[in-house]
């Protein structure tokens, strides 16, 4: 998303703002995109279940393109675009220590009428506690490697000289968490990565995608300007240190902005308390997913967030999250949101706070095109603009310490 944005920008300093943010959008792919070449991604969401305990070599698998798909500049694949394939290899993971695998390949891509052979393999799963090879097989963690198998084995060592008051922390440890599953089962809804293994021929003309675009702002400089009045970095409650910055700001009526979140697969997150907290726990030492895990509280203007939403996976050491917080005034007569959006890549232990603490992607504009891509496949986005922001700083870090880095822009959309 990010490389067509950056075009389109130039395009409109040289043109004017006329339609010339099209290319960006989920419409026609032209004509001089004939061909997308081999290490080309594809995001894509799947349609079809998949599991290493009920799938069954051969079976199908369906999942739709949820981002144009860019290879030298240009749009090769719309989003829309439907991608078919099989269930290649499949196995259980064993008490002796063997990974569940699951091999899938995709074979076709659909778009506009048109279908098209492709071959491509699974490059990575979003948000996944598994691995994937050079070859796409995605491959099972092992009971050993979570929290919880590790504190069996300390235990175990511990049973060696103290039987009994083992057997009372392995009682008490079980009676808190579960074994962790070790299989291998997306949902429908589990988002990943393709990677097109051979160049893919095009063909001529145009390919429509289903989903409908979205036209720029009127009135660039008026929205430059209330851009420009927004505070652009949140406070940490506790200490009360700088962090995260906003990087998107939605013009929506509450309604709408919760309507479209839903669409795009989050969910709104629990509050942080002592019963979420403690869900969170079991959830890490399970390494299992927690679609409404909490967020520690970021302040904007001295304001908590008035929404939280998060999309997750299986693991709970990875997620998408954003803070909304409800800005005065309206903008085209719609009430205003800023956005802090970062993608959480694992978890450390923080001496300093003494929990635990998620550490984010520093690429934090990797995030506001994320939510940019999942809005606009709703096809509830009206407006669609990307401002500059001269007093933002490229380089930060958030209250935890992670690096942040931006090219300082903040995404504006208006959603219906």
């Amino acid at each position: 998303m990010l490389p067509e944005i950056q075009r389109v920008s130039r395009l409109i300093q040289i043109c004017g703002r006329a339609a010339l943010l099209l290319p960006i959008l989920p419409l026609p792919v032209l004509a001089m995109a004939q061909q997308a070449p081999a290490g080309t991604r594809v995001s894509i969401r799947l349609k079809s279940a998949v599991s290493s305990r009920s799938s069954k070599p051969a079976d199908p698998v369906e999942a739709v393109v949820i981002a144009p798909a860019v290879a030298n500049g240009r749009t090769v694949i719309a989003a829309g675009a439907v991608v078919r394939g099989t269930v290649e290899k499949v196995s259980q993971s064993s008490a002796a220590g063997e990974r569940a695998a699951l091999l899938l390949r995709f074979t076709s891509l659909e778009t506009g009428g048109d279908r098209r052979a492709i071959v491509g393999r699974v490059e990575s799963v979003d948000n996944a506690r598994e691995t994937v090879d050079d070859q796409g097989q995605i491959n099972g963690i092992l009971a050993r490697e979570t929290v919880s198998g590790r504190l069996d084995a300390g235990l175990g060592k511990l049973g060696e000289e103290y039987t009994g008051f083992a057997d009372v922390l392995s009682a008490a440890k079980n009676a808190v968490f579960q074994q962790a599953s070790t299989d291998i089962s997306y949902p429908p809804g589990v988002e990943m990565m393709l990677l097109l293994a051979e160049p893919l021929d095009l063909p001529p003309g145009k390919t429509r995608a289903p989903a409908p675009g979205a036209r720029p702002f009127a009135g660039g400089a008026a929205l430059a300007q209330r851009v420009g009045r927004e505070p652009f970095q949140t406070v940490a409650q506790r200490p009360p240190q700088p962090s995260d910055i906003t990087n998107l700001l939605l013009v929506a009526t509450e309604d709408a902005l919760r309507r479209a979140f839903t669409e795009a697969g989050w969910s709104a997150a629990a509050k942080l308390n002592p019963p979420s907290k403690f869900e969170a726990v079991r959830a890490l030492a399970e390494d299992r997913g927690y679609s409404e895990a909490p967020v520690f509280v970021l302040l904007l203007d001295g304001k908590p967030p008035d929404l939280v939403f998060e999309k997750t996976n299986n693991t709970f050491a990875r997620r998408h999250h954003l803070r909304i917080w409800r800005r005065p005034g309206n903008l085209r007569g719609k009430p205003v949101w800023a956005v802090a959006a970062t993608h959480d890549l694992g978890i450390d232990f923080s001496e300093a706070e003494h929990t635990f603490i998620h550490r984010i992607d520093s690429q934090i504009d990797r995030e506001r095109d994320k939510v940019v891509d999942d809005l606009l496949f709703t096809g509830r986005v009206e407006a669609l603009d990307l401002v500059e922001r001269p007093a933002v700083p490229r380089r930060g870090r958030n209250a935890t310490g992670d690096n942040l880095e931006t090219d300082g822009r903040m995404a504006v959309l208006m959603l219906h």
